[in-house]
């Protein structure tokens, strides 16, 4: 993989994988030295879904990721439910202290888009903020 990047003429800080938490922890040895190998050349990585399994805070310090995807099944739901609201903050917080930056997956409304905003999410996905497109070639 890193022979097909470097003659690829593709700059690798210019390539972000994103890689699922639960398939991240269930391979932490395997995943960590693919992103330190990936890393070192200056790739980036974002961890998706995160917030599924909320022991993965313990290896956040360990892993060199650079974005931090919210799990949608707690965004979306934030302004409804305190506890979801409670979660995506501290996730938030925690993440941004590592000097990652976070992602809010299923922003669908003006109203939730606000409501990441003023938690200090970075980034949000979602119909609110665009629907998907074809990309011609």
């Amino acid at each position: 993989l890193i022979e097909q990047i470097r003659s690829s003429g593709i700059p690798a800080n210019k390539l972000c994988f994103e890689l699922t938490e639960t398939a991240t922890i269930a391979n932490l040895s395997a995943a960590s030295e693919f992103m330190q190998k990936l890393s070192a050349i200056g790739c980036h990585f974002m961890l998706d879904d995160f917030g599924s399994g909320l022991s993965s805070f313990a290896y956040l310090k360990q892993l060199p990721v650079d974005y931090l995807k919210i799990d949608g099944l707690l965004v979306k739901d934030i302004l409804d439910d305190p506890i979801d609201f409670t979660m995506v903050k501290a996730i938030n917080e925690v993440s941004q202290s590592l000097g990652q930056q976070t992602v809010a997956e299923f922003v669908e409304s003006p109203e939730l888009l606000e409501a990441v905003k003023e938690i200090g999410v970075d980034f949000a996905q979602g119909y609110e903020v665009g629907r998907p497109e074809l990309i011609d070639s």
